[in-house]
């Protein structure tokens, strides 16, 4: 009885606590839901303070921003009510003015017409007088002119013929004194060199040792370059020096470059010397372009096509009586320049004339007629100005002169090609007899190439080995004396020798 009293005093205990528990545990939480919704309050009403703060600063800047803009459209039409009120002011200065043109312009017609008409007047009184005169002398105006100039020249004939003589002696004298006096001193403004072209280079070697290099096993290597080249290689005593003969200013270039790379990369055997000869043709054409640019940029002629430089520079290497060509056509250019300017005439036309006068002779072995007319049509094929071609078709007087700048042209050739030193009558047919040796070898059929030496007393003939067997390379040997014998005049005798040499090739792959 007793425990069972103890436990529902317990049990009651246990829910007055319960419900204590209860209670308490509601209070707390509607307190801390009091102070909840006081927080976000208080966060709403500083989010409400902050967005009115900003509203009212940005109302603030765009109260600044219009105030500013209306400023500004205030300044502007301010400044476009000047810029009006100028333009305003210049229109009616210019309406003014145009008045007064006006004004004038129909005075100066007025006054115009009032000339007119005075002329007219007296073209009439002019014309009424001389019908008078007529009528009193009963003679017409040119028969009155004929009457009295036929009195006078037959009273003073004597005296004008005698006058006349005079005049005509002392212009004679004038003019030419005048023009002797132009061209000497062209002449001494030029002052070019008078050196000619020879038939030998010379080669500088750093050491003697070279020269056994050069000649090779039996002389092999220097018959590899002959060969190759096409010239005669001369190794003599003379220190410090190997010597490249040949009438060819081409050839004699290409194995002087060759002969440099050579000796500079110190390989010296017949396919090395084969490999730098074929450099050096290839390098020949970048020097003949640069000669041709330094001629035109010297005496200042930049509008030629680059077809004719190329033929231009080729002129480098051609000589004319020992005279170079291309400095021949250089000096022409300076002195036709100056007798134009001297004279009156085109400068630029007669400087192009003399330069390019002799650009067939670029080709003129290879075409067919004389180098003035093969010249004419070079020109007129890259589209030269026919103006150039009257002034350079004419130096050899194969033309007629057409133009003052032909005849300026043609003097100037007679200048640079007479005065001492500039030519050599017996160098150039010496020349002419070795390009003929050639001529006539290389017109056999089989023949790949042929080069005269020895100052034309050999001519070295080169067979195509599939085309000419031994036997027939005998009998060419001898074809080609009796042609030589027929058709050239020359001292002693001239050694024809034809090689015939086969190569086989292959490649290990």
């Amino acid at each position: 009885m007793y425990l069972t009293s103890q436990t529902g005093i317990a049990a009651l205990v246990l829910l007055a606590g319960m419900g204590i528990g209860y209670v308490l545990r509601k209070f707390i939480a509607q307190q801390q839901k009091n102070s909840i919704e006081l927080e976000i309050q208080k966060k709403l009403l500083e989010a409400k303070n902050a967005g009115q703060q900003v509203i009212l600063e940005a109302k603030t800047k765009a109260s600044n921003v219009i105030e500013g803009a209306q400023k500004e459209i205030k300044e502007r039409e301010a400044e476009v009510h000047k810029w009006e009120e100028r333009i305003e002011r210049k229109e009616e200065n210019l309406e003014k003015k145009t008045k007064e043109l006006e004004d004038e312009k129909s005075g100066l017609r007025d006054k115009v017409e009032r000339i007119r008409q005075a002329q007219e007047t007296l073209k009439n009184k002019e014309e009424e007088q001389r019908s008078a005169l007529e009528r009193v002398a009963q003679l017409s105006q040119e028969d009155a002119r004929e009457q009295l100039f036929g009195a006078i020249e037959k009273k003073y004939e004597s005296d004008f013929m005698g006058r006349l003589h005079k005049l005509e002696l002392q212009g004679e004298e004038r003019l030419g004194k005048k023009a002797r006096d132009i061209i000497a001193a062209i002449i001494q403004r030029v002052a070019t060199s008078t050196a000619s072209e020879v038939t030998t280079t010379n080669v500088a070697i750093p050491s003697e040792e070279l020269k056994g290099k050069i000649i090779g096993r039996e002389g092999r290597n220097i018959r590899a370059l002959e060969r190759a080249a096409g010239v005669e290689v001369i190794v003599d005593d003379t220190p410090g020096t190997i010597t490249i003969s040949g009438f060819d200013p081409v050839r004699r270039h290409i194995a002087k470059l060759a002969l440099e790379d050579l000796i500079t990369d110190g390989r010296i055997q017949p396919a090395r010397i084969e490999e730098a000869v074929d450099k050096a043709k290839s390098q020949i054409e970048k020097i003949m372009k640069d000669a041709a640019d330094a001629a035109a940029y010297e005496v200042g002629i930049f509008d030629l096509d680059p077809r004719l430089m190329q033929l231009l520079g080729r002129l480098r290497f051609r000589t004319s009586y020992g005279q170079n060509v291309l400095q021949h056509s250089i000096e022409m250019t300076h002195i036709s320049g100056m007798l134009a300017s001297e004279l009156g005439a085109d400068i630029a036309i007669a400087k192009k004339g003399a330069l390019l006068h002799d650009i067939g002779k670029a080709v003129d072995h290879e075409v067919q007629g004389t180098h003035v007319e093969i010249g004419r049509r070079i020109l007129q094929k890259f589209g030269v100005d026919n103006s150039v071609v009257q002034a350079m078709q004419s130096h050899h007087e194969e033309y007629p002169y057409e133009t003052l700048e032909s005849i300026i042209v043609q003097t100037a050739d007679a200048i640079s090609a007479s005065r001492p030193g500039a030519r050599r009558d017996s160098v150039e047919n010496y020349l002419k007899r070795l390009e003929d040796l050639e001529r006539i070898a290389g017109s056999f059929p089989g023949i790949e190439k042929s080069y005269a030496i020895q100052a034309g007393r050999e001519i070295r003939v080169f067979v195509t080995p599939e085309k000419i067997g031994d036997l027939e390379a005998k009998k060419l040997a001898r074809d080609i004396a009796d042609r030589i014998e027929q058709e050239l005049k020359y001292p002693g005798e001239i050694k024809v020798n034809v090689i015939r040499e086969s190569r086989s090739i292959e490649y290990a792959r």
